[in-house]
C-alpha cells in the first residue's frame, strides 16, 4: 500500500510548527530581513521546540525522528521565511556531517551541547567550500599536517554558515595529498581556537537573516580525537557523499515551502488584479502558467518526501543517494521558476518591496548555491543508473565546479 499522508504524530508537529512560523515569523519577515538575524526570542522558541534537532539520533539529544518529519517541519518554515530557516540556532549542518562521519562516540561527544536548556544561542557550522580551486593537486587547499599527538590545519574557507556565530566548526582539509579528493579528513575546531580568524559577513543576494562568511586557519592545532570519521577509512568518501545529500534533502524541503508560498501570492493575486473586466487569472496565458507552476510544486514535494522516505525505510544507499539527487535537482528549478513567475505575474509590482515576490525570488536563487548544484545532482543520478563510479571530483561540490554556501 502506497501512503502519502503524513502519521497523525508527524500531522499535530507539521501543525504545531506552521503554527509558530505563521505567529512568530511571517509578521517580521522585512525586520528579520533588515536586521539580518532572527530575533532572540525567536531563537528560543525555536530551540524550545527542538527544531534544529529533529532528524540526530537520541544517543546524541536529538529527537531520532528521521527524514521524512524533518523535510514536513522544513517546509513549513520555508514556507513563512526560507532565509530565517538558515537562521535559527542548532547544530545544522554540522549536526548532518558528524552523524553520517563519525562514530556514536563522537557523535555524543560534539554534538550533545546543542540539546542543553540554554542552547539557543549554540550554533554549529560546517568549513568545506574555498574561494578558488588548488591549480597544483585535485582536493582542498586547506591542509592537515601531523603535529605531535594531533593535527594543524592551515587554510582558509569561504561561504561558511554561522561563520563568526558557531561555537564549533567542522573544518575538512587535505590530510594526504596524493590522494586527491579520496585523501580528506574532517576535524572539529572549536571557535576558541587561537588559529582560528573569522573575516567579515558577506552581503548575498537573498537568504539576508542567515550570516555567511569565512574563516582563516592559521596553524590551528587540534587534538587527535578531533578528527572524525568512519572506524574503516575508506567509507569517508561515501558517508561524504551521504552528508551531501540528506543536507540538500533539508534544503530541497525549504525550497518546498518557498514554491508553494510563491504559487499562493501569486494565484491570490491573479484572482483579485482586475484587466478587461476580469481578474486576469481567467485569461489562458496566467491560468497556463500557474497551472504549470501548481504541478511543479506538487512534483516537487512528492519527490522530496520520497526520498526522505526511502532513508528512513533503510533503503540500499543507491537507490536513496538517486531519489534524493532527482528530488533536490528537481526542486531547485522549481523554486526558481516559481519566484521567478511570481514577480513576473506581478507586473511592476513585483519589482518593489512592499510585495514579498522579489525576496522570493532572490532567497530561491540563494538556495540554489546551499547544495550541490543541479548539474551535480543530475551527474550523480546519471552515475547512479549507468552503474559508473561515483567520482568525488565530479559528484563533491568542489571550486571547480560550484562552490556552496553550507
Amino acid at each position: 500500500m502506497i501512503e502519502f499522508e503524513p502519521t497523525e504524530e508527524q500531522q499535530i508537529m507539521r501543525d504545531a510548527v506552521a503554527q509558530f512560523a505563521k505567529v512568530s515569523l511571517a509578521e517580521v519577515v522585512r525586520s528579520v530581513e533588515a536586521a539580518r538575524e532572527v530575533p532572540e526570542s525567536i531563537r528560543k522558541s525555536a530551540h524550545d521546540m527542538c527544531l534544529g534537532m529533529v532528524h540526530l539520533p537520541e544517543s546524541c539529544g536529538g529527537q531520532g525522528l528521521g527524514w521524512v518529519t524533518t523535510v514536513l517541519l522544513e517546509e513549513q518554515l520555508g514556507g513563512v521565511d526560507a532565509a530565517a530557516a538558515f537562521g535559527l540556532p542548532g547544530p545544522g549542518a554540522f549536526g548532518t556531517a558528524v552523524v553520517e562521519l563519525a562514530t556514536e562516540a563522537q557523535q555524543a561527544q560534539w554534538l550533545a551541547c546543542f540539546a542543553a536548556p540554554d542552547a539557543h544561542d549554540a550554533f554549529g557550522a560546517v568549513a568545506w567550500s574555498e574561494g578558488a580551486p588548488n591549480r597544483e593537486r585535485p582536493g582542498l587547499s586547506t591542509v592537515a599536517d601531523a603535529h605531535g599527538d594531533g593535527y594543524k590545519l592551515t587554510g582558509n574557507k569561504a561561504f561558511v554558515l554561522h561563520a563568526g556565530l558557531a561555537t564549533r566548526y567542522l573544518v575538512f582539509a587535505q590530510l594526504d595529498a596524493d590522494a586527491g579528493w579520496e585523501g580528506l579528513g574532517a576535524f572539529v575546531v572549536e571557535a576558541d581556537n587561537p588559529g582560528l580568524s573569522v573575516g567579515e559577513r558577506y552581503d548575498t543576494l537573498g537568504l539576508d537573516a542567515a550570516r555567511f562568511g569565512a574563516i582563516r586557519l592559521d596553524s590551528a592545532v587540534v587534538e587527535a580525537q578531533a578528527r572524525i570519521g568512519p572506524a574503516d577509512p575508506a567509507d569517508f568518501t561515501r558517508a561524504l557523499l551521504r552528508y551531501f545529500a540528506k543536507q540538500s534533502l533539508i534544503v530541497a524541503a525549504r525550497a518546498v515551502g518557498l514554491s508553494q508560498h510563491a504559487f499562493d501570492l501569486a494565484r491570490e493575486y491573479c484572482d483579485t488584479r482586475v484587466a478587461f473586466g476580469k481578474p486576469i487569472g481567467h485569461f489562458q496565458a496566467v491560468a497556463f502558467n500557474l497551472a504549470d507552476r501548481l504541478m511543479d510544486v506538487e512534483s516537487a514535494r512528492w519527490l522530496v518526501w520520497r526520498a526522505a522516505w526511502a532513508w528512513d525505510s533503510g533503503k540500499d544507499e543507491a537507490e536513496c543517494l538517486l531519489a534524493t539527487s532527482q528530488a533536490v535537482a528537481h526542486t531547485l528549478e522549481v523554486a526558481m521558476r516559481c519566484g521567478d513567475d511570481c514577480v513576473g505575474l506581478h507586473g511592476g509590482a513585483g519589482f518593489v518591496r512592499d510585495v514579498i515576490a522579489e525576496k522570493l525570488m532572490r532567497d530561491a536563487k540563494q538556495l540554489a548555491l546551499c547544495c550541490p548544484t543541479s548539474a551535480q545532482l543530475d551527474q550523480l543520478s546519471a552515475a547512479l543508473q549507468l552503474g559508473s563510479e561515483l567520482d568525488p571530483a565530479l559528484l563533491l561540490p568542489t571550486p571547480e565546479t560550484q562552490a556552496i554556501f553550507t
